[in-house]
């Protein structure tokens, strides 16, 4: 199947072309990226050797009309420019956040900007957007923070009051893009932890309520805080629920362990083992672990996954093979680095 991808230059642009090189059914025969047209693909990616020899080339619809599968890796407010000069037959997954959300009031609070409408939300193990996956053409990848938390917190809504979550939840610097910032250089990174966008107006807010409302029946509040954290990728969720039965921890982890039983890429660790960052780099896996905190009769969930893999490239792959009749796994399955 011949495929394309918009906006390649990007941090999840690269990884995207990272995991198509070895894809059994796909084939990358248009990369455009806007700023970076002309360049050769690894003087930007020097990791992607099977590219060598291949530029970007500058976004025209000519290049992606033998396409069946497109990808989107724009910034938000960018892929609503380009979707009208896209084939019409062609299936898109949307990395950006400009088909996410359905309602256009939640995203003038926290994008602006036109708003373009709502895809069928791509958080592939969790129905019911598997099932909607499968039968769609055109998909929303979901955010980073919001894969972590809203996957991390779906269990929950059998156990704990979904309309007061609390999560906080710390970021490798990849997930701010690849664009220059003073406050990610290095210099200013290393050694220090730093809070943003504090006080509920992290943009990923919307879309996790969104997902979890759909997922609970309820109208699904979270009280969420970001941090940046000194390393490049890997997202650390800690989410917190007010329990409304009496449970165990053993028997918190006997849902979680449920609920995830037919997921290829979830894994709920044994208890007493914490998830960890650097064991999902580079992959779509997803670990959880849970707890319940009797002292203050709350459910404690912790959700690791690499921000530019599962959270980015990998879940949008695993998207399109859905949206292709293939197995999900397909071209995923490899274990993260661990270091």
């Amino acid at each position: 199947m011949k495929i394309g991808v918009v906006g390649a230059s990007g941090y999840a642009g690269g990884e995207l072309l990272r995991l198509l090189a070895s894809h059994p059914h796909f084939e990358v025969t248009a990369i455009t990226a806007h700023s970076n047209a002309g360049e050769q693909i690894t003087s930007v990616h020097p990791q992607l050797q099977s590219y060598a020899g291949k530029k970007f080339n500058a976004f025209a619809p000519n290049e992606f009309a033998s396409c069946e599968l497109i990808f989107l890796a724009l910034p938000h407010g960018e892929s609503a420019k380009v979707i009208s000069q896209l084939p019409a037959t062609a299936k898109i997954v949307d990395l950006g956040a400009d088909y996410r959300l359905e309602s256009a009031e939640a995203w003038a609070t926290y994008y602006g900007g036109d708003y373009a409408g709502a895809w069928t939300y791509g958080l592939a193990d969790v129905e019911p957007f598997k099932s909607l996956i499968s039968k769609s053409t055109k998909v929303a990848n979901p955010g980073c923070y919001a894969t972590s938390i809203a996957l991390g917190a779906a269990p929950a809504s059998e156990i704990a009051d979904m309309t007061d979550v609390v999560v906080v939840a710390a970021s490798g610097t990849t997930g701010a893009g690849r664009s220059a910032k003073i406050n990610l250089i290095a210099s200013e990174v290393a050694g220090s932890l730093t809070s943003y966008k504090f006080g509920g107006v992290h943009q990923h807010t919307p879309e996790i309520e969104q997902a979890l409302t759909k997922v609970s029946g309820v109208d699904a509040k979270i009280s969420f805080t970001p941090i940046l954290a000194p390393m490049p990728r890997g997202i650390l969720s800690t989410i917190t629920a007010k329990l409304t039965k009496k449970i165990s921890t053993e028997q918190a982890h006997a849902l979680y362990s449920s609920y995830f039983a037919k997921s290829q890429f979830v894994t709920v660790l044994p208890l007493g083992v914490m998830p960890k960052t650097a064991a999902l780099t580079g992959s779509n896996h997803v670990q959880i672990q849970v707890a319940v905190d009797d002292h203050t009769s709350r459910l404690v969930v912790s959700v690791a996954i690499d921000n530019l893999g599962k959270g980015a490239a990998a879940q949008a792959i695993q998207n399109a093979n859905l949206m292709c009749g293939l197995d999900e796994a397909a071209g995923l399955n490899f274990d993260g680095l661990g270091v």
